[in-house]
């Protein structure tokens, strides 16, 4: 689940410090047993969200109903954003000495109705454009709220918010991004050559760039960003806060 055994019981404790249920006999909540326990709750919804296996699928592994299994993601998957906040970096902070990496990728959402603005042109298939930030180690630094897939990476980037910030550190970026206040490869000029020197730029900076692609790589290792987001649109944010504070998680922040 991406996670180690001890990440995931350290998840199932802060998650049950915020729920009433899992104190004394008297602050339980009334009515029927529930289905899975809250630790059963917890790992359901961490392997939905790795797996990206449907609500059905995952029902008929655990013996509850494809409602049940709804219920219970629902109900965990704001929990764990919460208690995971305090392992978020804070960007502020992140910023402070590093060189920075930037890029963009798509979450694939496949087509909806009525929202031609979801489609890439440049990736060619319908999803939400999110903008990552990352260090020369590859250690995934933050991750943005989606926009629709049509959105240019350079635009997205002025949506963030966070140009003031970056605008204070180096940034190194793919061609995308011309005319932002970061280090972008050398175009080459119509009708003509890269001079040596440009060339061998070019190769160092993708050589750097390599970083962060690897740690978009290790976040949609979350198949619920990779392989075909299938839920309603209005959660999609949510999901990306949650996966992304896993991933905070899961390298070890806690600032």
């Amino acid at each position: 689940m991406g996670l180690t055994a001890g990440q995931i019981r350290d998840l199932i404790g802060r998650v049950a410090r915020l729920t009433p249920e899992t104190g004394d006999s008297s602050r339980r909540r009334a009515g029927r047993r529930p289905a899975l326990d809250l630790p059963q709750g917890v790992v359901l919804t961490l392997v939905m969200l790795r797996s990206n296996m449907s609500q059905a699928t995952i029902a008929h592994l655990v013996g509850v109903s494809q409602p049940t299994v709804s219920r219970i993601y629902r109900r965990y998957l704001p929990l764990i954003s919460r208690a995971l906040r305090l392992s978020a970096p804070r960007l502020e902070e992140v910023l402070t000495g590093r060189l920075i990496l930037l890029d963009g990728t798509l979450i694939p959402t496949g087509t909806r109705a009525g929202q031609p603005e979801l489609y890439s042109g440049k990736r060619r298939r319908p999803g939400v454009n999110v903008q990552v930030l990352a260090d020369t180690a590859g250690r995934l630094l933050a991750v943005s709220r989606p926009f629709p897939g049509r959105t240019h990476d350079r635009a997205a980037l002025a949506l963030t918010g966070w140009e003031p910030l970056l605008a204070r550190t180096a940034v190194i970026a793919d061609l995308g991004y011309q005319g932002a206040s970061v280090v972008t490869p050398r175009k080459t000029p119509p009708g003509g050559a890269l001079s040596p020197s440009d060339k061998e730029s070019n190769r160092n900076i993708s050589g750097i760039r390599a970083a962060v692609e690897r740690a978009i790589a290790h976040l949609k290792n979350w198949k619920t960003l990779s392989s075909g987001y299938r839920g309603r649109l209005r959660d999609l944010p949510a999901v990306i806060q949650a996966v992304t504070a896993l991933e905070f998680f899961r390298l070890g922040w806690n600032m």
